[in-house]
């Protein structure tokens, strides 16, 4: 080697940025950047994972609209103060236990996890923004210890998809009972949205696994985007299969719904595989609605959307079909 010869560095094993995304996955409290207008452009996965909420999901929504109860309280009056004058704030515990609507690992509803809040403010070239860290102090060491490992066993019944972000099925199975519940009390309407990637197996055969992963998650991101209603609920039935629950939303909405859907979806103009019946990505989606004397319940409702996503199918993909009770057909 010659003198002046350095020994060539060794490539880094993960760039800064992929670095940044596992550590904000792995960090054991909550992480909420936003900005100056309040809305969130960061929600790491220990928020998603207690809140039930992705972060594709509430990302650019204002913190103060999607949680309402926020308003008046010392979080609202601390990030003013953060974001106006530069001042960090750690919330006192005893005044507001619970700010967040956070629960345990593998919950959702019932009690919440007694939080400590802090808020920091920062500047990213002109812009304010103002971090937010949530912890859980719900118990002592002890019980904290014996949650953490309660918390990894219950990690696979997190209420979000590992893969697209949005709601995975244990979360739509019980939005779908809770807003049946609802409904039914209410006699308010209720609609549900089945849908599948039309071709689906071709489009693995033909690009691969990791390229069908990578469709799966456009299509879902699609697909979630259409929903703007924060009742609205966006989720992955299973495989290339989605599923919506739409409350207080009836047959004829529910329909619109579905068309704006499938026509977004259709719009990302994705090319499919030569063996797929359309050049480009699609949808078949299956539409139900409540009634309290035939579609009472969510295995009726089910049952008659994946009947009209059959038809769907059949009828050539990329439409809409709204289905009929059983018996009516």
């Amino acid at each position: 080697m010659h003198e002046n010869t350095l020994p060539r560095p060794s490539q880094p094993a993960a760039s800064l940025s992929t670095l940044s995304g596992r550590v904000l996955g792995l960090a054991n409290l909550g992480l909420a950047v936003i900005d100056s207008k309040h809305r969130i452009v960061l929600w790491n996965q220990w928020m998603a994972s207690h809140s039930g909420l992705s972060a594709s999901r509430v990302q650019g929504s204002d913190l103060f609209e999607l949680f309402e109860e926020l308003r008046g309280q010392r979080v609202e009056q601390a990030v003013h103060s953060a974001l106006q004058n530069g001042t960090a704030a750690s919330l006192p515990h005893g005044l507001n236990r619970a700010p967040f609507p956070l629960y345990p690992s593998g919950t959702w509803g019932g009690e919440r996890m007694e939080q400590a809040v802090s808020v920091t403010p920062f500047t990213e070239g002109k812009e304010k923004y103002c971090l937010i860290e949530v912890s859980n102090v719900s118990s002592t060491m002890g019980r904290e210890r014996q949650l953490r490992v309660q918390a990894e066993a219950l990690r696979a019944q997190s209420y979000v998809d590992g893969l697209t972000g949005i709601a995975n099925r244990r979360h739509f199975d019980v939005a779908l009972s809770r807003e049946l519940k609802r409904a039914s009390r209410n006699d308010s309407p209720l609609s549900l949205l089945l849908m599948d990637i039309d071709s689906f197996k071709a489009y693995n055969d033909h690009f691969g696994h990791q390229q069908g992963d990578a469709c799966l998650t456009l299509v879902a991101e699609a697909f979630a985007a259409s929903l703007q209603r924060p009742a609205d609920l966006a989720a992955r039935y299973g495989g290339e299969e989605f599923a919506a629950v739409l409350p207080d939303t009836d047959l004829a909405q529910a329909q619109i719904v579905a068309e704006s859907i499938r026509a977004r979806v259709a719009a990302l103009d994705v090319p499919h595989a030569p063996a797929a019946v359309h050049p480009n990505v699609t949808l078949s989606i299956g539409v139900a609605a409540f009634s309290k004397t035939e579609l009472n319940d969510a295995a009726a409702m089910l049952g008659a959307a994946d009947r009209a996503l059959y038809v769907a199918k059949k009828a050539g993909r990329n439409c809409v079909v709204v289905g009929t009770p059983l018996a009516a057909e």
